[in-house]
């Protein structure tokens, strides 16, 4: 009879040695840059003389003379912003990449055609077409002011991006338009891995097909799905280069990432910025550790 206790210690030790590369990379690449941050949150450095800063503990984050991070009004504008655009683009992009995962996973001529285009506008680079879509949204010259004053639509042009009204919503249907492709790709990935005797068998039932979504499709898709949503919240709390590039600085758009690079590069406070920073990475650590909560008891219903 095989003795596979011995060989357990092994293996453990082998894993170790396989992965030992891997974390030494990652703790040079995200731990040391993540450590020198929170370093530099805790002082009062400046871009023009790092090597003067002095330890101030939390002062950047709260205290009585000026009140600190916590009671800018700027940066919880920035917090606001943030939230709102992830919520609302994360959420329209998995409902449509859902959607169009379906369509795009059933057999009709040319299916091989549509998922090719379909990538196109994920395959763009953010900055072409932060630049693309502002010129499309420009008030005097864009044709989404013309296409909508031809259709009856508008009466008179509208500054997409340079009204509060209209700025961020434009900037979250430009991401909805771009990243919707990525969730379409994963859902697709995870709907081509399902069995179709399940679907043979609900079909000869008379099944309801929205029933057989709820009840077949979105349970075996849920882990996947639960995968894309974390991947895609994640590029969106870290949102910079799609707002900086269409509106700049504007407090109507600015997300946490644009606020600590306004701190750090424009008014060269280093450590005020590396504060902004590091609240970044604890709302980011702190939503993802909710969603794979959430996500964790919906799955585990969903297996009684």
């Amino acid at each position: 009879m095989t003795d596979h206790g011995g060989l357990a210690p092994i293996l453990r030790r082998s894993a170790v040695y396989f992965l030992a590369p891997m974390l030494t990379a990652l703790a040079l690449a995200a731990g040391w840059p993540l450590a020198r941050t929170i370093y530099f949150a805790l002082t009062d450095a400046r871009l023009d003389g790092l090597s003067e800063a002095s330890f101030v503990g939390l002062e950047n984050f709260w205290n009585a003379s000026w009140g600190g991070l916590l009671a800018d009004p700027a940066w919880w504008r920035a917090v606001s912003n943030t939230l709102i655009f992830t919520g609302v683009s994360v959420g329209l992009e998995t409902v449509l990449g859902i959607a169009i995962a379906l369509t795009l996973n059933m057999t009709f001529p040319g299916r091989g055609l549509v998922r090719a285009v379909v990538l196109i506008p994920w395959a763009i680079p953010t900055i072409v077409s932060a630049k693309m879509w502002g010129w499309m949204l420009h008030d005097q010259f864009g044709m989404v002011n013309d296409l909508f004053a031809r259709m009856g639509f508008i009466s008179e042009p509208v500054a997409w991006l340079a009204s509060a009204d209209t700025a961020l919503l434009a900037i979250i249907l430009v991401d909805v338009w771009k990243t919707t492709p990525f969730m379409t790709l994963l859902v697709l990935a995870a709907l081509q891995m399902l069995p179709h005797d399940i679907y043979e068998a609900a079909r000869i039932d008379g099944v309801h097909p929205v029933k057989v979504f709820l009840r077949i499709t979105l349970p075996l898709i849920w882990p996947a799905l639960m995968v894309a949503v974390i991947f895609r919240g994640l590029d969106a709390l870290r949102a910079f280069d799609l707002m900086y590039a269409m509106t700049g600085n504007s407090e109507d758009t600015m997300t946490m990432s644009v606020f600590a690079r306004q701190q750090l590069v424009d008014f060269q406070d280093v450590g005020y910025g590396a504060a902004a920073s590091t609240m970044l990475f604890l709302i980011i650590a702190l939503l993802v550790a909710m969603v794979l909560t959430l996500g964790r008891v919906r799955l585990t219903e969903d297996l009684r």
